[in-house]
């Protein structure tokens, strides 16, 4: 794994670790996991990562010869809307435009999210260094993949408005690059201060996905701005679009329908 995703995973063993971490390996059934699981059904994104880690972990068990089984294989999950994180809307997206105008930090990280459509831990990492022709280039934390990007009008109006004197281009208060949930925790105030408590950093790399979908571009295409590695995910945002547009055509052909319908005579 990545460093980032090791991170994760960490996170998740550790904190299952200090409710469980007494329990002997060998006693532990299916059952016993359901309940674990079951406690967090406020929680069913959280439950469904800690199901998929304990997968692993049993299958290593088993691996090593700690169990003859995987008492997480047969483990309820939670069913997904598959949502995930809010994507903005153009509405959202003017709100924060208007509470943090160019010049600003906020307004600049905004930019750099939205335009770029790259993850947060990609954002923080973007220096002038990466910047060539017209293009920012970025090497994916996540995924390794590397991508070339335009820099559109309203990236570059916002980068024309900052000082130039730092290669990094996000710092923080105290003049060092933000971490990646560093930075997400303090764009996390900067859309509170706009009054959309529902959006994220996150959100604004689905409203790219969207907005290119919604454009016309093909997965390719907008995989090679995303970076994503496969189809699915922009799969979503292209459905999404191409629903809407048929649904108005369908709408729009209605319509024609009925006004061209004759009269019936008196």
């Amino acid at each position: 794994m990545r460093p980032s995703s090791q991170a994760t995973y960490r996170g998740i063993i550790e904190r299952f670790r200090k409710a469980h971490g007494d329990k002997p390996v060998s006693q532990i059934k299916t059952h016993h996991l359901d309940a674990i699981l079951g406690k967090m059904a406020d929680r069913p994104a959280a439950a469904n990562n800690l199901r998929k880690v304990l997968k692993r972990l049993f299958r290593y068990a088993v691996k090593i010869g700690m169990r003859d089984d995987n008492p997480a294989e047969l483990t309820d999950g939670f069913k997904s809307d598959g949502e995930g994180f809010h994507t903005w809307t153009e509405d959202e997206i003017t709100a924060f435009e208007a509470r943090h105008p160019i010049g600003t930090k906020a307004r600049l990280a905004f930019a750099l999210l939205l335009h770029t459509g790259q993850r947060r831990s990609d954002v923080v990492k973007m220096g002038r260094q990466h910047i060539k022709s017209g293009r920012i280039m970025v090497r994916q934390t996540k995924t390794g993949a590397a991508v070339s990007i335009p820099i559109n009008m309203e990236l570059q109006a916002a980068l024309n408005a900052m000082p130039g004197d730092n290669l990094t281009l996000l710092l923080t208060e105290f003049g060092k690059p933000f971490t990646s949930n560093g930075f997400g925790n303090w764009f996390r105030d900067r859309c509170d201060e706009a009054g959309l408590p529902q959006c994220s950093a996150h959100g604004l790399r689905k409203a790219m996905s969207r907005r290119l979908a919604e454009s016309g571009a093909t997965n390719q295409q907008g995989r090679a701005i995303t970076g994503h590695k496969t189809d699915r995910e922009f799969n979503r945002y292209a459905a999404m679009a191409d629903q809407e547009r048929l649904s108005n055509d369908a709408m729009a052909n209605l319509n024609k329908a009925v006004s061209q319908k004759p009269e019936k005579s008196q």
